[in-house]
């Protein structure tokens, strides 16, 4: 180990939105220390959307066992945290940026054995930390991962998303769609899944959207959603026009990746798909409900957003203590956008020449 080369450590781990939004965080912070050792915690599963990730020398997984992520539970026992915290101390990190907000990631930060500990001052964990940053809701994730830096005096010079595919994947991803009778088609891809049911727009009514843009944009529906999703896609699948290109729980994440880079525009829930196609420079329209937009919305030049935005939104997700559920339990929030709305936004949207 060389004891003369800086070694800092990023910790912001679990959901795939939270994965792929911490991207302008590390490309600043590579061009400010091009030099350094640069070591992120994140989650395993979550971390496959940052395959080939030039800003970072070493991804480092964190798996505890939650219900809010897709754990496999590698560090379930107590012995087996303690051993990764040995592991982590042996790295001797001179610096840990803590971009999440958790009273338990910056307690890893001091364990870890940093001297600098740089991150937002919630949760009352503000004497764990040595740089304690405010962290503003108002605005976007990206733009506070971007204020840590910038209190730490450490030059931002952009903030754009960015993901990797391989030749390989992309190659597959080719080989699937002309299987599927869809490599000579612009493809209009939909994701109508969500990792929380309470969040996404029913599924008969991005059929309905899928049914008008193929008519009139000629535009082949690509269904994308995971295995878990498939109980869901199979009770609706008769919905959508015939010809749509149905791979719901056909493809990996990287895959998809690639799939929604040889997409022409993406329409989907408030989800980590969602973010993937913001980072792939995709036109889309996401629609929002119990979530804030301002938030945690697509990040990007060629993003627009549909929010359902109520007197109680956002949501602080203890959904129906503030509002009576609408049909099939959704919020009344993201159950008011209508087929209308969302179509003009389409149409506004893919009529517009620099997007085609």
């Amino acid at each position: 180990m060389n004891n003369n080369i800086k070694r800092i450590l990023v910790l912001r781990y679990r959901f795939i939105g939270d994965t792929i939004l911490t991207v302008p965080f590390l490309r600043n912070l590579r061009m400010a220390e091009p030099d350094a050792y640069i070591a992120w915690v994140v989650a395993p599963g979550s971390a496959e959307v940052v395959s080939g990730i030039p800003y970072v020398n070493e991804l480092i997984f964190w798996d505890p066992v939650t219900i809010h992520a897709d754990s496999r539970g590698t560090h379930g026992t107590l012995r087996e945290k303690v051993t990764f915290i040995r592991e982590l101390r042996k790295k001797r990190f001179d610096k840990v940026y803590v971009l999440k907000r958790s009273f338990s990631s910056a307690l890893m930060a001091l364990v870890s054995g940093a001297r600098e500990r740089i991150g937002f001052n919630t949760e009352g964990r503000g004497f764990l930390l040595t740089k304690r940053i405010p962290y503003r809701p108002e605005q976007h994730e990206v733009l506070s991962f971007l204020d840590v830096l910038i209190a730490d005096e450490v030059p931002v010079q952009d903030d754009y998303l960015e993901s990797w595919t391989t030749a390989i994947e992309a190659e597959e991803a080719e080989r699937i769609l002309a299987a599927a009778g869809a490599d000579k088609s612009p493809l209009l891809a939909i994701h109508p899944f969500g990792s929380i049911y309470q969040k996404t727009w029913p599924i008969e009514r991005f059929a309905e959207v899928a049914v008008r843009l193929q008519d009139n944009f000629n535009l082949k529906p690509l269904i994308l959603g995971a295995k878990g999703d498939l109980a869901a896609f199979n009770n609706s699948q008769h919905l959508f026009p015939e010809g749509s290109c149905n791979l719901v729980g056909q493809c990996s994440i990287r895959i998809t990746q690639a799939l929604l880079r040889r997409s022409k525009f993406f329409i989907g829930n408030d989800s980590g798909i969602m973010h993937l196609a913001a980072a792939a420079g995709l036109p889309l329209l996401a629609l929002f409900g119990p979530t804030s937009p301002k938030r945690f919305g697509p990040w990007g030049q060629k993003v627009s957003v549909i929010y359902g935005d109520f007197k109680c939104s956002p949501c602080r997700q203890k959904y129906f203590t503030e509002c009576e559920p609408a049909k099939a339990g959704r919020p009344p929030c993201i159950d008011s956008i209508s087929v209308k709305r969302v179509l003009d936004e389409c149409v506004r949207i893919l009529n517009n020449e620099e997007l085609l």
